[in-house]
């Protein structure tokens, strides 16, 4: 295939699908027969649409039905930037600070995207991006001509950054994925086109890799992992321009958690596996123990529950290790909560419901409101599972209770969504049916 940044996205799309020219004509004839559409294209026509020629609305709407994109996304973007070729161009980009900023700059121009919500940055995909993470070169400094970035510019970012952060352990990460892609739109347009020194770029490009982690779990707490998977590929991206491979491994194991809830276990272990072997040797315990607790996870998804426990009890042996002040900035929100949180789900996937009730109890008092939102539905399950009605029922109205006041996260409405198909023995009780009515109750679009 030609090298996907010099390349029209139309041709990009059409290649990655192994159709030539004449090829994609046809298809396009046939599929708008098929919507009523008649359409006279041909290999002359789509020879003019890769060198520029934007096609018409009927021909648009009928390869974008061919392709899979929503038509209000067709409607909101122009054309050809609805094309789905963000993926592809994004995970060839070569690993220089050009390159990053070639992505960040498609992502912000593509908006919240999210092809009915399937993931399309594939397990496989993935793992060999992360081979590439882990052997590309060194960044290189450069210096476009434009306005000079000054450290108070910087520092204002970097603190709106950390407030960020917070507001979504507060509310949840639904409202605030605008302005974090806002921010990240800002730092990118000063990385284009701003005159820095390299200290400066560097901390532009550690920046940039927080904002678009951040834009990334919020788009997957609001239910869109597509969208949250590009975000995270420009964070691996950014913090490799930023020469910080321990963020870089922390994002890596972030990523997948979104291949495991899409089904492949297995590319998650290999995507962890490449997280540990490749983190900085002077990574801080704490740091350490976080990435054993996603291995842990990921064996547990993978049904090696016994290679699970061994991995759960070295994350727990690491942070009895850390010591106050050692965890990096992107990780001080982890400690025992998280723990516990990981040990209980693993100890339910092994038969174990008791044990697993305890222990995320403990997750649950200890969280943030949004990660206790989360956190009881699983709780909750748990609780039914070891035959205790009334305690899962406890656990449910906590979750359900900071939805409707205080928490938007569509990961905890499904939570509490799949624990009420659990309830339906028992949909006699009252208190079952008052459960229900107030789940029923709560906004879709959380």
């Amino acid at each position: 295939m030609s090298d996907p940044m010099a390349l029209h996205p139309l041709t990009y799309v059409r290649e990655g699908k192994g159709w030539g020219k004449a090829e994609l004509a046809r298809r396009m004839r046939e599929r708008g027969a098929e919507l009523g559409v008649p359409l006279a294209t041909n290999r002359t026509t789509v020879w003019k649409w890769e060198q520029g020629q934007a096609p018409d609305s009927d021909a648009q709407r009928v390869l974008a039905d061919l392709l899979g994109v929503p038509e209000d996304h067709v409607r909101s973007v122009a054309w050809p930037r609805w094309l789905p070729a963000w993926e592809s161009t994004a995970l060839a980009a070569p690993w220089t600070p050009a390159g990053t900023v070639k992505v960040f700059a498609d992502l912000v121009r593509s908006g919240h995207m999210d092809r009915r919500g399937f993931l399309s940055i594939t397990g496989v995909a993935l793992t060999g991006f992360a081979a590439n993470w882990a052997a590309a070169p060194e960044a290189f400094a450069s210096a476009i001509g434009g306005d000079r970035v000054t450290d108070a510019m910087v520092t204002t970012i970097e603190a709106r950054v950390d407030t960020l952060r917070t507001l979504d352990d507060q509310m949840g990460g639904a409202r605030l994925l605008d302005q974090a892609t806002s921010d990240l739109a800002l730092i990118t347009s000063l990385l284009d086109h701003g005159r820095y020194t390299d200290a400066i770029e560097h901390r532009l490009y550690a920046t940039a890799a927080r904002v678009s982690y951040l834009a990334g779990w919020m788009a997957y707490d609001k239910g869109l992992r597509s969208l949250g998977q590009r975000y995270y590929v420009g964070a691996l991206r950014s913090a490799h321009s930023a020469k910080d491979d321990g963020f870089g491994a922390f994002i890596l194991a972030e990523m997948g958690v979104h291949i495991s809830d899409a089904g492949d276990t297995a590319a998650r272990v290999k995507l962890i596996d490449t997280a540990i072997g490749h983190a900085p040797s002077a990574l801080p315990p704490a740091a350490t123990s976080y990435l054993y607790l996603h291995q842990a996870e990921a064996l547990s998804r993978d049904t090696q529950h016994e290679a699970a426990g061994k991995s759960l009890n070295h994350a727990y042996d690491l942070w009895g290790a850390h010591r106050e002040g050692d965890r990096p900035d992107w990780l001080g929100w982890y400690g025992e909560a998280q723990l516990k949180s990981t040990e209980g789900k693993i100890m339910l996937r092994s038969g174990f419901p008791e044990r697993a009730t305890s222990a995320l109890a403990v997750a649950v008092d200890q969280a943030v409101p949004r990660d206790r939102a989360v956190r009881s539905g699983r709780l909750a399950t748990a609780r039914l599972a070891a035959r205790d009605l009334d305690g899962a029922l406890d656990a449910a109205n906590v979750g359900l209770e900071l939805l409707e006041n205080r928490v938007r996260s569509d990961r905890a409405h499904v939570r509490l969504m799949k624990f009420s198909r659990h309830l339906e023995p028992h949909a006699a009780a009252p208190a079952v049916r008052e459960f229900r009515d107030r789940l029923r109750a709560l906004p879709i679009d959380l």
